[in-house]
């Protein structure tokens, strides 16, 4: 059986990237369906009559799970530190599969009040300690068993599992509504409602990870750690309170992860939020416009990881982050063309009794007055939606910045392993990824939203993952360095010695 350059057969190697991978994306898909069926269940969990109050307060309970992720990545990553990376990971998959599966039987407002929201915000806490754990865990097990030379490409596979899962969540949520009427799957009629089901199937999908992880082994690299008493006997301090290794954080932060998380949500989250919020497109169209985009731009994860390890990590991920900064702006401007709907501002209403801002897209009437725009785009089956014209310009304009994503996301795994040393790579790794992810990407369908509501202003939303991108390419032009072409057993023994 073939071997690669580190002893480790190819076959194995693969098995390991699918053991990781498949849970990864479960992982993935559980936390991102909550954000996919946002415009649907969102005004269930919140007192009604004011659906844009409801929709902000769930993307604030959205956001939560983002903003522990670090937390998650502090306390899992010292346990794949100390005790291993396999038992740390299939920890985490419990976690998230269990939290996710409660949120198909919580009961809404309706029923039980303000329970109903708290419950839903404790929920997604227990989410996002879980997926702040995960990631580190799959990217450092798969890099500890790959050769040098192929890092990029190999830890590439893990880095499409989030699109991957925001991809399942969608066309699983799209299979379910083609099967119900829109009462049933809301909830109106019928005894279920059906956007519980996507919940529901996590259960399912996290029995077949567990089961596939469980006959994982630990990672060589930390097996020999291990075995030669080289593990950290205080990741945490290590990391963060010895200069050498905290400079490498906050570099890797601000010079890569910053950006590299307001890239991604801009181009797919965000991109969701404003097709459906901002240009009225249909809600179904929607959906099958950014999974088409998805599906399209998936390889490039593993193109630019190849890449990467040729020319290295460092220009491919900085040059995602000035594409992105320069080129938002006429996509934006492209997209609201392309819809139709002819939305000009998005004015907001507050509540005279409860504060709450209530956003209404608007465009211009014959007569110069600002109207409600109209919905555009209606589903007419998939064949339907590509033979209009306009979706398929949303499609390519999602694309594109779907592209930008692949650019910044497929090298970042391996560059991060490759910037800490072995017996604390899990922690130190994984707070940069996670705040940077979790923080700067997570809060941007939240700020985005909110500079919209505030100004009217459409393209509003667009300053603030263009601000931090732009940030991220010039700390990273003069602070980060390439990792390409570090080897990491080398590393291990030459700290032995």
């Amino acid at each position: 059986m073939a071997e690669t350059d580190n002893g480790i057969s190819k076959n194995k190697i693969w098995k390991v990237i699918g053991a990781s991978s498949i849970g990864t994306m479960i992982e993935w898909y559980d936390f991102y369906i909550f954000g996919s069926l946002a415009p649907i269940i969102a005004p269930l969990f919140y007192p009604p009559g004011n659906d844009t109050f409801a929709y902000i307060a769930y993307l604030a309970t959205f956001a939560v799970g983002f903003v522990v992720r670090p937390f998650g990545a502090l306390f899992f990553g010292r346990i794949g530190d100390i005790v291993g990376r396999k038992y740390a990971f299939l920890v985490t998959l419990l976690i998230m599969g269990c939290s996710t599966a409660v949120i198909g039987f919580l009961p809404t407002y309706e029923v039980i009040g303000w329970a109903a929201p708290i419950g839903l915000l404790l929920v997604r806490v227990l989410q996002g300690l879980a997926l702040g754990g995960e990631y580190g865990g799959a990217a450092v097990y798969v890099a500890e068993h790959v050769p040098d030379n192929k890092r990029g490409f190999y830890t590439s596979f893990i880095q499409i599992t989030a699109t991957l899962g925001l991809f399942m969540s969608l066309i699983i949520i799209l299979f379910v509504q083609n099967l119900m009427t829109p009462g049933q799957f809301a909830g109106t009629e019928g005894t279920i409602a059906g956007w519980r089901i996507p919940f529901l199937i996590s259960i399912i999908l996290v029995a077949i990870s567990l089961y596939i992880r469980l006959r994982m082994e630990e990672s060589p690299i930390f097996q020999h750690v291990k075995s030669t008493g080289m593990t950290s006997a205080n990741p945490l301090i290590e990391a963060f309170t010895r200069w050498q290794n905290l400079k490498r954080v906050l570099i890797s932060l601000f010079g890569a992860t910053a950006g590299q998380g307001v890239v991604w949500y801009a181009g797919q989250f965000f991109a969701l939020f404003y097709l459906q919020s901002i240009l009225n497109v249909n809600t179904v169209s929607s959906q099958y416009i950014v999974a088409i985009a998805l599906l399209l731009a998936m390889p490039f994860f593993v193109i630019w990881g190849a890449v990467s390890d040729r020319i290295g990590r460092k220009w491919i991920i900085l040059g995602g982050c000035l594409l992105a900064v320069l080129t938002y702006m006429p996509i934006y401007s492209a997209m609201q063309s392309a819809a139709g709907s002819n939305v000009v501002t998005a004015s907001s209403t507050k509540d005279p009794v409860t504060g709450a801002i209530k956003l209404t897209p608007q465009k211009r009437a014959d007569d110069g007055s600002l109207v409600p725009a109209e919905r555009v785009i209606p589903y007419s089956g998939i064949g339907g939606l590509l033979t209009d014209p306009s979706a398929r310009w949303l499609i390519l304009l999602v694309f594109i910045q779907v592209f930008w994503v692949t650019m910044v996301y497929g090298p970042i795994a391996a560059f991060l392993v490759e910037a800490f040393p072995a017996k604390i790579r899990y922690t130190a790794l994984s707070l940069p990824y996670h705040i940077g992810n979790g923080v700067f990407g997570g809060l941007l369908p939240l700020i985005g939203v909110s500079l919209i509501a505030q100004t009217g202003n459409i393209y509003a939303g667009l300053y603030y993952p263009m601000a931090i991108a732009a940030i991220t390419f010039v700390v990273g032009a003069i602070f980060l360095r390439e990792t390409h072409g570090h080897k990491i057993w080398e590393e291990v023994k030459e700290e032995k010695n």
